[in-house]
């Protein structure tokens, strides 16, 4: 997807914050040109997913798109355990990453290893499932939704649940339809994106970096304060209030009258003063 988007006339860089699966749909931000510096900020952002479990069938990489491992009965299954079981994975869990997966051994993705047929097995790591909803079940399959934190892999979710159901189980549809303040509806197909001719014909399309942070504090600059941020001065609570501190992780937005983004800093401990994350000229 970034490959493509960078092709269009006027972009000279492109990311993304957060991958998919290759088989997965929906919602995925992309950062163009000065944009791509925000980046981190959106990397940790909850995520939330509609989701098709297939009970039953346990695959080598937790997908359809893997090699059959096991099969099951499920018709002894009842709605009751399948509620049980769901409420169990809600909240802080240990999640061991699939085999398959994008995670790093030694500098080499885990499913090189495992395509070679030499997985690497990471150990558990605690994640964060801040809600799950069974929207559908029609045995053997369950239709769900799931609001994850950074780093959590539906995948794995659905084997894990389908092992404590003990039939095993694997994620058949996957589709994003939230990540952090940024929904689904609000987007545009990468086709559509990638039919135009250059950046500017892309302009209704964009969202403006100060916008695309909403979530965190902002303070606007005057004449003064515009400048010292133009020289890259130091910063300190003369120059921005220390009650502006309300966003996440303490980082304010600085902008100027017209809402266009001047820089993003954080405060350095209690000393008064702040640090500069990233400084826009021109944007």
């Amino acid at each position: 997807m970034v490959n493509r988007i960078k092709k269009i006339s006027g972009i000279h860089k492109a990311g993304h914050t957060g991958t998919l699966d290759p088989f997965a749909t929906g919602l995925m931000v992309c950062t163009v040109n000065q944009a791509t510096r925000l980046s981190r900020f959106f990397l940790h952002s909850r995520k939330k997913y509609e989701a098709l479990l297939v009970l039953g069938v346990e695959t080598d990489t937790q997908d359809a798109t893997g090699n059959v491992l096991r099969t099951s009965r499920t018709d002894h299954i009842r709605e009751a355990d399948i509620h049980s079981v769901f409420k169990r994975f809600e909240g802080e869990i240990e999640q061991v990453p699939p085999a398959y997966s994008a995670l790093k051994h030694q500098g080499v993705p885990l499913y090189q290893y495992a395509r070679r047929g030499k997985p690497v097995i990471k150990p558990p790591r605690r994640v964060l499932v801040a809600s799950l909803r069974i929207d559908e079940i029609r045995l053997p399959e369950i239709r769900f939704e799931v609001e994850c934190g950074a780093g959590t892999y539906v995948r794995s979710l659905c084997a894990d649940i389908g092992k404590a159901l003990g039939c095993g189980g694997h994620l058949k549809r996957l589709h994003r339809i939230e990540t952090g303040l940024f929904h689904v509806r609000e987007a545009h197909s990468l086709e559509e994106t990638v039919s135009v001719a250059s950046l500017e014909s892309l302009k209704d399309r964009l969202i403006p970096m100060a916008d695309a942070l909403s979530g965190m504090a902002t303070h606007v600059a005057g004449p003064e304060l515009k400048e010292k941020i133009r020289h890259g001065r130091p910063l300190t609570e003369a120059d921005i209030p220390a009650h502006t501190l309300t966003g996440p992780a303490g980082y304010i937005k600085i902008t100027d009258a017209g809402n266009r983004l001047l820089a993003v800093v954080s405060p350095i401990g209690h000393e008064g003063r702040y640090n500069y994350c990233c400084v826009f000229h021109n944007s």
